[in-house]
């Protein structure tokens, strides 16, 4: 009965370290993640507006079909990249990402509190090269500071209603996404 249970045991844990590994690896081996998908329909640096959601045809899984989406696959080797999107009338949301798929930063037009989300995206080596201006405050400028120097933006904006999916596609397709052309001098 002893020998039953150790080996049930050893069963168990080995059967626990093969799955956590595989849960663990899988992300860094698969080969159509995110980033894989919107490669083909996407520039650098621009937004792109994604298609219409359709159950067997969305160009990623679990989209909503209430949002109209878009997405600016980032480079910031080139140099800070400047997004502005406008509001839309029930809801827009920004999402930040890793080139592996990791979210490292979101807002809404909520916590934004204005009519276009504007903000900053650069590494942490551009963001210490920024000068320091006692002029700008946190306040008038939002900079995020992302891990990895490619990523997406993903955009979202919510038509509660059916006929104002038109809108919320304009209010996307009003974002800019591009590198920025005035840059800064750098600290001494």
């Amino acid at each position: 009965m002893i020998r039953f249970l150790l080996t049930l045991l050893a069963g168990i844990l080995l059967g626990g370290v093969v799955h956590l590994v595989s849960v663990l690896a899988l992300p860094r081996i698969a080969t159509q993640d995110a980033y894989s998908r919107l490669v083909p329909m996407t520039k650098t640096n621009s937004v792109v507006a994604l298609p219409l959601t359709a159950p067997n045809e969305s160009p990623m899984p679990f989209m909503d079909p209430a949002f109209a989406f878009a997405v600016c696959r980032y480079d910031l080797s080139t140099g800070p990249i400047k997004l502005a999107v406008p509001v839309s009338q029930a809801y827009t949301s920004v999402s930040f990402y890793t080139r592996n798929d990791v979210a490292y930063y979101a807002i809404n037009d909520r916590s934004a509190g204005r009519r276009v989300i504007e903000l900053d995206l650069m590494t942490e080596a551009q963001h210490a090269a920024l000068p320091e201006d006692e002029d700008v405050t946190a306040a008038d400028r939002l900079i995020v500071d992302s891990p990895t120097t490619t990523g997406l933006i993903m955009l979202k904006a919510l038509a509660p209603e059916p006929g104002e999916m038109p809108q919320a596609q304009a209010s996307l397709a009003a974002s800019t996404c591009k590198v920025q052309t005035d840059t800064p001098a750098t600290k001494r």
